[in-house]
């Protein structure tokens, strides 16, 4: 099984970037699929989270209202789109399916290998 993640880059403050994550090797459609990212010196941390069906979405405080996360079962993606990004949003971006326990903890049984998004003030 394989996740990868693609889509980081440099932008302005302000400006947009939309990341995806493909899976190979099996089906997540069952399952809870997440981001998260994990700054330099930083402890990995919980970005977003969607449900098996699309119908619940869950987000850190610290991008709700302008991050967005959604998922096609059918092609097993799940991509994130940030707007209004902040310098504070740079770092690494890692994909993640099928948690073990809470959505929002990274003990998820499956990862990609990371994605470099950052933000220039």
């Amino acid at each position: 099984v394989q996740l990868q993640a693609s889509g980081g880059g440099l932008v302005q403050a302000g400006g947009s970037l939309a990341l995806s994550c493909a899976a190979s090797g099996r089906t997540f459609s069952r399952n809870i699929l997440g981001w998260f990212r994990q700054a330099p010196g930083k402890e990995r941390e919980f970005v977003a989270a969607i449900n098996w069906s699309g119908s619940g979405s869950y987000y850190a405080d610290s991008v709700k209202g302008r991050f967005t996360i959604s998922r096609d079962n059918a092609k097993t993606t799940w991509n994130l789109q940030m707007n209004s990004l902040k310098p504070e949003d740079t770092a690494v971006y890692y994909c993640a399916a099928d948690p073990s326990g809470t959505y929002y903890r990274a003990r998820y049984r499956y990862w990609g290998q990371g994605t470099q998004v950052t933000v220039s003030s």
